[in-house]
């Protein structure tokens, strides 16, 4: 990001024709097995001609050649950029539905091409070939290990989210969290206090409340992001984490989420589910920005308290986020959603 905080491009530096080559093998990778490619696939690979690499000129879908995966590997040469290009063919994947075998097996020919070990791929190739519930089950297992940065050595999900009913249940936590209303009013801790009580949520150490080791990093992303708790919301703040956190980005976050909000698929009893339109532009806005952050709330050493205090437009600036939030700069920019969202809060995912 530039000094003046604006969200930008995650690529810029990419040759059009390196940039080019990415999005035709987009294209192909959403039209494997089928064709043409939808009106989502084709708006997600604008999106990211805009917020990947940056380029403002109109992008011409019809004349985007179809790049092969040896093509492509002649073209692409960096090996951060290789990995990348491999995780958005991957998103591509899921643009329709439940990923099909001939776009899996598509992707795994652009990963070996480019000799990128893709082991979120697995997911998929689980998921395409009717093992869905082992596929849920290995991105929750993803998930709690991304989430707890390595801690995580397996058991009850369900029991770690929930852990304060009964005699787990800690008021003098609880207390601390509600004392945060008292707090200045462009604090991020007010910010922080605002998002739990606008959504009806418990406080960590009540007894319907999430695992603190979960809900405040990530309603702590939602409240930096700027980003609602609607699915599409949800969404948006999970790819952000996914880049800001950099631990099994795909396997733990991008995924899962599309599989919950995106593809209404429950992945397990905590967690809702929704059938929600992708948001393009937005998406790879989240992306960019959550790869250019300064700062990481998963962070093993990330200490809400000590920011707490601080204003909310101060703790946005030492994440690198526009004082405004992301949500609000991409309205100010033009970025809106083809489909407005659903506006009733969704449990936290």
């Amino acid at each position: 990001m530039s000094n003046d905080l604006e969200v930008a491009a995650l690529h810029p530096g990419a040759p059009a024709d390196v940039s080019l080559a990415i999005l035709g093998a987009m294209a192909f990778v959403a039209e494997a097995g089928q064709a043409p490619a939808r009106s989502e696939d084709i708006e997600m690979i604008r999106g990211a001609w805009r917020f990947i690499f940056g380029k403002t000129s109109t992008l011409d879908l019809a004349a985007l050649a179809r790049v092969e995966p040896k093509l492509l590997a002649s073209f692409v040469v960096s090996a951060s950029l290789r990995e990348d290009a491999i995780k958005f063919l991957t998103v591509m994947t899921c643009i329709d539905g439940v990923p099909e075998a001939a776009k899996v097996d598509a992707v795994r020919r652009y990963a070996a091409a480019l000799n990128i070990e893709a082991s979120y791929l697995d997911l998929l190739g689980l998921a395409s070939n009717g093992h869905m519930q082992d596929a849920l089950a290995e991105m929750t297992r993803l998930n709690m290990d991304s989430i707890t940065n390595g801690q995580w050595t397996g058991g009850d999900a369900n029991a770690w989210l929930l852990p304060y009913a009964g005699p787990g249940a800690d008021p003098a936590l609880a207390a601390r969290f509600h004392a945060l209303s008292k707090y200045p009013s462009n604090s991020f801790g007010r910010a922080f206090h605002h998002q739990f009580t606008s959504n009806g949520y418990d406080f960590p150490g009540e007894a319907k409340a999430l695992n603190a080791g979960f809900s405040v990093p990530h309603d702590s992303a939602h409240v930096i992001s700027g980003y609602d708790t609607t699915p599409r919301g949800e969404i948006l703040v999970s790819v952000f984490t996914s880049t800001m956190h950099k631990r099994l980005p795909m396997g733990a976050h991008v995924l899962p989420v599309i599989f919950i909000w995106h593809l209404h698929i429950q992945i397990n009893p905590i967690a809702g589910k929704a059938k929600t339109p992708m948001d393009p532009e937005n998406f790879w806005c989240a992306w960019a920005a959550g790869a250019d952050s300064r700062a990481d709330t998963f962070a093993s050493g990330w200490d809400f308290w000590a920011y707490a205090e601080r204003s909310l437009a101060e703790v946005r600036k030492i994440f690198g986020i526009p004082a405004a939030g992301l949500e609000a700069w991409a309205d100010a920019h033009g970025f809106r959603p083809t489909t407005e969202p659903t506006r009733t809060p969704v449990s936290e995912s």
